[in-house]
């Protein structure tokens, strides 16, 4: 597992741990988070607004999508994100029962 040193008193905005969406099937997708968690960490240690990184991987996810996917899978994935995000799935402080 990936670890990163946190400055002290900041707190990063996730940590790979946090998320525990994957199927047990899905290792890659979970070690792929935690280094998507290791640079988001070390780009705000740099200053980088987490605003800023958000649209960034927004945009690399959806274009990487697309690529492998075609823009109509794409777009059918994304339409199905409003009903996802107010179930919060992705809701890091949420408190699952």
């Amino acid at each position: 597992m990936l670890t990163h040193s946190v400055m002290p008193g900041s707190k990063p905005i996730f940590a790979a741990s946090q998320i525990q969406r994957f199927s047990e099937d899905a290792e890659e997708r979970q070690l792929a988070l935690e280094y998507l968690a290791e640079a988001w960490n070390a780009a705000e240690d740099d200053g980088v607004d987490s605003d800023a990184l958000a649209h960034a991987s927004l945009f690399a996810a959806l274009a990487t999508l697309v690529r492998s996917h075609g823009e109509e899978s794409a777009a059918e994935f994304v339409a199905k994100l409003p009903e996802r995000l107010r179930a919060g799935e992705y809701s890091l402080d949420r408190s699952v029962q």
